[in-house]
């Protein structure tokens, strides 16, 4: 078996998933999918749940840590079936990952699609979405056309979470201005669909050099406002793996996606592997 341990939000329990759902396949084996984490965060994280069962996922489900106690007396004991560990170190993509043999345990964030892009079919069959569209964002869905382009503003807890926001940071005006100045050169009429846990704060502050619509922040589940940036041709992001996502499921070989050069407060950490070599930094 390969396991895979789930951390964070949506974005985020998406790339491990994806990392352990390769690593299954090129070893024939079970994926399991570690939500000991998700059922006992550490105090101070961002309140975090399971969140894949949008989507047509495989994997059995563990509540219990794969590498507790007793499986580390198993492996002292040298029986082959326990899970050893593999901590992710530092955001680079790792070669020697996508080679790690049976009974592996994924630890990490895995930020980077080279984890996974030779099963890329696969793992898109995987994420198509499950659920029906609510009637206010399928009729959001319905206005979205031939040059439309998503552009995600995340703020939320990157403003009202300490932790999040030192290690994250809100994007300035500037780069959403500079991003929409290249799809204007690139595209014509352009129609901008602005996504946000923070609607309001958008409206009163993004302007940009096309027609726009802003998406309301009706209830619901986030999966939806993905699945919206999605159906768009081409896409302005944010630091989030949240969008990174709503622009990698848009399957379009012609699509133009922007993303922040700037991904983490700590500009010193490499994240040449995080975006992928066709999508354009700023």
């Amino acid at each position: 078996m390969i396991a895979t341990r789930l951390m964070g939000g949506l974005g985020n329990q998406m790339f491990q998933y994806a990392a352990g759902r390769r690593l299954a396949i090129k070893r024939g084996v079970e994926l399991v999918l570690d939500l000991s984490y998700l059922t006992n965060q550490p105090r101070g994280d961002v309140p975090r749940h399971f969140e894949l069962e949008c989507f047509h996922i495989v994997g059995r489900r563990a509540t219990a840590p794969l590498d507790g106690g007793r499986v580390q007396r198993l492996l002292r004991l040298g029986r082959s079936n326990a899970f050893r560990r593999l901590r992710e170190r530092g955001v680079q993509y790792q070669p020697a990952v996508v080679e790690s043999p049976d009974n592996t345990l994924l630890i990490g964030y895995w930020q980077s699609e080279k984890y996974f892009k030779d099963e890329e079919a696969q793992i898109r069959r995987d994420f198509a979405f499950a659920a029906i569209l609510s009637p206010e964002k399928r009729a959001v869905a319905k206005t979205i056309g031939e040059n439309a382009v998503s552009v995600h503003v995340r703020r939320g807890d990157y403003v009202a979470h300490a932790a999040a926001s030192k290690f994250h940071g809100v994007l300035p005006l500037e780069y959403y201005e500079r991003a929409a100045a290249v799809i204007t050169d690139k595209t014509e009429n352009p129609h901008f669909f602005v996504i946000s846990d923070d609607p309001a704060w958008c409206r009163g502050h993004i302007k940009l050099p096309g027609a726009t619509t802003f998406v309301g922040d009706t209830p619901g589940p986030g999966h939806e406002d993905m699945q919206l940036m999605s159906l768009c041709r081409h896409h302005i992001i944010a630091n989030s793996s949240f969008s990174w996502w709503g622009a990698w499921l848009n399957a379009r070989d012609d699509k133009i996606v922007v993303a922040p050069r700037r991904w983490f407060t700590d500009e010193s950490r490499d994240t040449r592997d995080l975006v992928p070599e066709s999508w354009i930094r700023l």
